[in-house]
């Protein structure tokens, strides 16, 4: 079917019950994985390519985004794309060129000030483009090396702040610190729930979770249920693709790499089809 305006899935998870979930992919394997899962599972998904994923790429995001674009086409369940921590501007102005119709502009490691002098300006230029722009406000750790406690003072969302925040940005949705991490790949993270509740009531664009593959499955859920609109899920993936790789390349004699590239591709399938299950809207 046509590719489907992440606006469009963003408004339909948020009439609930359940949540967005946007999956992150790497290789062609991954954007493969996503949509088969979403099919078995019967919900609709976000296929998201972040700016560290161009940069595997070669720093062309046109090649992943084609092979994106081509596969959610032919997908029996609505897809959207979208493009995922984006600090370089010349990347987010190739957004619409290359079919994603939203953007996550990460400005979230600046100063208040700046964040929103940004994310303002992202959101003046996607008006004219169809783009969808979320922003993240707070600081979610453990991406590019960054070392922060989701715990420590300061690290976490304030509901006020978030509030002046979509107000002076215009922002469409908005990613928020509330004690998960990124990259993490033991399922040991705590959510905020009653702060989770709390900016829900702040603020009236939907809430985005970051770094959700270190949250137990039964707190994901509570996490929706207080409040989490879309979910974004990039660890766990890697963990069930690279574990399969694993399986089969303790063979020495295999060298083929479709060998071991098919059962990954499932393995990511099987993840996405089981997480959807249990949060998808």
């Amino acid at each position: 079917m046509p590719l489907v305006p992440v606006r469009d899935l963003l408004a339909a998870a948020a009439a609930g019950p359940g949540a967005l979930l946007a999956f992150n992919a790497v290789t062609l394997e991954h954007v493969q994985g996503v949509v088969t899962g979403a099919e078995r599972a019967g919900r609709p998904v976000v296929v998201a390519v972040s700016q560290n994923a161009v940069r595997y790429a070669g720093g062309d995001p046109a090649p992943l985004a084609a092979a994106a674009v081509a596969v959610a086409q032919r997908s029996a369940t609505p897809v959207g794309l979208h493009l995922d921590h984006v600090e370089d501007e010349r990347l987010l102005r190739r957004t619409a060129e290359i079919g994603f119709s939203s953007v996550m502009v990460d400005a979230s490691a600046l100063p208040y000030d700046a964040n929103v002098a940004k994310t303002r300006a992202a959101v003046a230029w996607a008006a004219g483009h169809g783009v969808l722009v979320e922003a993240e406000l707070g600081q979610v750790g453990g991406k590019d090396g960054r070392v922060l406690d989701a715990h420590a003072p300061g690290a976490r969302t304030d509901p006020r702040e978030a509030a002046a925040f979509v107000a002076a940005t215009g922002v469409q949705a908005l990613a928020v610190a509330v004690g998960s991490s990124h990259a993490m790949t033991s399922r040991t993270a705590s959510l905020d729930l009653e702060l989770v509740a709390a900016l829900a009531s702040a603020v009236d664009v939907p809430l985005v979770l970051h770094g959700s593959s270190g949250v137990p499955d039964d707190v994901l859920a509570a996490g929706v249920a207080a409040g989490l609109v879309k979910v974004n899920v990039g660890t766990l993936l890697g963990v069930a693709f690279t574990a399969a790789v694993r399986e089969v390349l303790a063979d020495e004699a295999v060298v083929d790499p479709r060998t071991y590239l098919r059962p990954a591709r499932e393995a990511v399938a099987a993840q996405v089809a089981r997480t959807l299950a249990l949060l998808g809207t």
